[in-house]
């Protein structure tokens, strides 16, 4: 495999897993939530746990996928 197919194939996948990571995050219990319904106390709360290793999961995929389609383009 030459040096194009492999950058190609990773970001592919980097894609993959950051469609999966962004759709994984949960942001309030319903829609009800955004327009201050809901019993959190707000919209916006502190993540904690696994949701907070999602978050910065898709934050290091997304810049990996614009690293790789950078590399993409100068290769």
């Amino acid at each position: 495999m030459n040096m194009e197919k492999i950058l190609l194939i990773s970001q592919i996948i980097v894609s993959i897993l950051l469609v999966v990571f962004i759709l994984l995050q949960q942001r309030g219990t319903a829609l009800g939530s955004a327009f201050g319904g809901g019993e959190g106390g707000g919209f916006y709360g502190t993540r904690r746990g696994i949701q907070q290793k999602i978050f910065w999961g898709s934050i290091v995929l997304g810049a990996l996928f614009i690293i790789l389609a950078l590399l993409n383009l100068i290769i």
